[in-house]
């Protein structure tokens, strides 16, 4: 009999002061407003995938272009991940106030990030495929002055343009979020964070704890 121990189910690791705000995941998620899916097919091994994607209501949906393997590899009904990754960036000691204190600080890396979990369904569908693109685009155009539209097109070019993209949805069943924004440092510290990335030439917002 084997004595090997239960694997536990995969999860983001997220320590209590790290977890992220319930009610800025949503919307962290639709600014980031990309993920990298990934899905393991029937012989093991893993596909990822960098693409545009919505969240609407328990469903994350976006495409993939034809030529990529990817979309064939997927197992209709398969659990599957999508992993959101916000700004991120190196955190030096010595930007810590502590530093001068008695200099027991080392290096980290600040990040936000979101994992959704669920049941992934390929859609080779032309009309649901217009449809997300439609949704995708005026999405992102929406706060132009002036909008484009997917109207905007000739609709035998739209036609032709929509041929080499397959559509993609995740039924999401579980929402794991992380905000490492040096909550743990005290507000000198993280005053110190701020100062560094700015000097860099890097903006300190969202990289920080407020």
């Amino acid at each position: 009999m084997s004595t090997t121990p239960p694997v536990a189910p995969a999860s983001l690791y997220v320590p209590r002061f790290n977890l992220m705000d319930p009610d800025e995941v949503r919307p962290f998620v639709d600014a980031v407003a990309t993920a990298q899916l990934v899905t393991v097919g029937e012989d093991g091994a893993p596909d990822a995938t960098f693409l545009p994607v919505l969240w609407e209501g328990d469903r994350l949906v976006g495409h993939l272009a034809r030529a990529n393997g990817h979309w064939r590899r997927i197992v209709d009904g398969s659990r599957a991940l999508a992993v959101v990754t916000g700004p991120d960036t190196y955190v030096s000691p010595s930007w810590y106030a502590t530093k001068a204190e008695h200099g027991k600080v080392v290096p980290t890396w600040n990040y936000s990030v979101v994992h959704l979990r669920g049941e992934v369904t390929v859609h080779d569908d032309a009309g649901w495929v217009r449809d997300l693109v439609t949704r995708l685009t005026d999405r992102h155009e929406r706060p132009r002055a002036q909008p484009w539209s997917v109207d905007d097109a000739p609709a035998d070019y739209v036609d032709k343009n929509l041929r080499p993209i397959v559509g993609v949805e995740l039924v999401v069943s579980s929402v794991e979020a992380k905000a490492k924004l040096s909550q743990n440092r005290s507000e000198e510290d993280r005053a110190g964070v701020a100062a560094g990335l700015a000097a860099d030439g890097r903006a300190p917002e969202g990289l920080v704890a407020p």
